[in-house]
């Protein structure tokens, strides 16, 4: 467990397992505006289980307002289980789609930032590229800013999924 000082910014990732119903996922929603709780991003996907799904929120707050926000989270009817990520090791991914403008750079100045990034070019035409991007929110961010200055035309982020970590040796992947 982490003993880092934690500010009323600190980000926090919580994974909330439920039956699939997208009322319950009403009913989540409705925590963070009813309550005035800050959300960051919110993805809702299908579990490996048939009739469960998975929901991953990622939050600003303190341990307090976490720990309200969980509260809050253990009453809504059809959720089985909170997992607060912030403090454990875990796997989390983002994906970018990113339209990029060629018209100030040259194409392959562009498709050497995406190589740089790992990323694909996932379409072409005269005068844009679309690029997709996964990785940690950190890396999705770094590359929106390196894109920024040539100019994003459009961008759908997905907002974070994740899960806790089994391994707990040390990792070296990104």
């Amino acid at each position: 467990m982490s003993t880092a000082v934690l500010t009323k910014d600190a980000k926090h990732t919580l994974s909330v397992l439920v039956k699939h119903n997208l009322n319950t996922f009403s009913r989540i929603i409705g925590i963070f505006s009813g309550k005035g709780f800050e959300l960051d991003s919110v993805t809702f996907a299908s579990e490996a289980e048939p009739g469960m799904a998975r929901i991953t929120i990622t939050t600003h707050g303190d341990e307090k307002t976490v720990e309200q926000i969980n509260k809050h989270l253990h009453n809504v009817v059809d959720v089985l289980k909170v997992t607060d990520l912030t403090h454990r090791k875990c796997i989390e991914r983002e994906l970018a789609i990113i339209k990029v403008s060629t018209a100030k750079a040259g194409r392959s100045e562009i498709m050497l930032i995406a190589q740089a990034f790992k990323s694909k070019v996932i379409d072409i035409t005269n005068d844009k590229l679309a690029l997709e991007v996964t990785g940690n929110t950190d890396k999705v961010d770094a590359m929106i800013q390196v894109l920024r200055p040539y100019g994003i035309t459009e961008m759908s982020r997905t907002g974070s999924v994740a899960l806790k970590r089994e391994f707990q040796g040390p990792i070296n992947i990104n």
